[in-house]
């Protein structure tokens, strides 16, 4: 088994990234209130440029880390506006370990080089693709955090840094709606346009049906929300396995080529 790693300037960005987040969670957490969440700010900019180095590159690679490391961004990008409206949010500590873990992790496995695309339209494919991956990880986030404050108050415990629990759910279910139209936007373009985005016909690969799978959980999600007002544990437990099977979707089929089996051609 063959892995490929990182180019050592590459590395070097990722381990000063993720001492970054590392170091702003810690000074976040000591000055709280305010603008205490800046401190994160530098470590969003460096895994900003980690991510446009390892696609800008002499070389772009990209693969299943790559795909963590991007949907990691967009998760803590997403978190830095939420704070700017909700200051009561603080998952500092948890969101900078998930930034740290994933741009490490892509320097680990920078994934299969970069090809001219077979289309104009492929990286808006994969854009989509992506950006479908992050506001479903913004809504998994949001669940936990929401069913976190459900057993608190369960357990009639004080909630410190929280939201409302109804303020949790409604953004929940808002990244979950979100995802759901970016997913079917992305299925509907591999569907039609498999040919000229790839080159070849529509197959129904491991990607393809757990994609699809994902994406018949997520509606089923959100028809039992709207006709059924599904809510609490239920809800969150078919958002958890519809995240699950979108992972395994990309991530899970990269990770076996790359990592199982080797192949990063």
């Amino acid at each position: 088994m063959i892995l490929l790693s990182a180019s050592p300037s590459a590395w070097l960005l990722a381990l000063v990234t993720a001492a970054a987040y590392a170091l702003g969670a810690a000074v976040a957490s000591r000055r709280e209130g305010g603008r205490s969440h800046l401190a994160m700010a530098p470590a969003w900019a460096l895994h900003a440029l980690s991510l446009a180095w390892g696609q800008l590159g002499s070389t772009p690679h990209f693969g299943f880390a790559a795909a963590l490391s991007m949907t990691a961004w967009l998760v803590l990008t997403i978190y830095a506006l939420e704070r700017e409206l909700f200051p009561q949010m603080r998952t500092r500590w948890i969101l900078g370990a998930l930034g740290g873990a994933a741009v490490l992790l892509a320097a680990l496995f920078p994934g299969r080089p970069l090809h001219v695309p077979a289309s104009p339209w492929l990286p808006l494919h994969l854009t989509l693709g992506i950006a479908c991956y992050g506001l479903f990880a913004a809504a998994v986030v949001h669940a936990w955090l929401m069913s976190r404050a459900e057993r608190q108050m369960r357990l009639a415990a004080q909630l410190h840094g929280s939201l409302p629990l109804l303020t949790l759910e409604r953004l929940t279910f808002r990244f979950v709606r979100w995802g759901f139209v970016l997913l079917s936007a992305t299925l509907v373009a591999g569907w039609l346009f498999s040919e000229q985005l790839y080159g070849r016909a529509w197959l129904w690969d491991h990607k393809a049906v757990f994609s699809v799978l994902a994406w018949v959980t997520f509606a089923v999600l959100l028809l039992g929300r709207a006709r059924f007002g599904w809510r609490g544990r239920s809800a969150v437990r078919v958002l958890y396995a519809g995240a699950m099977l979108l992972l395994l979707a990309y991530v899970g089929s990269r990770f076996v080529l790359e990592v199982v089996l080797g192949r990063v051609g």
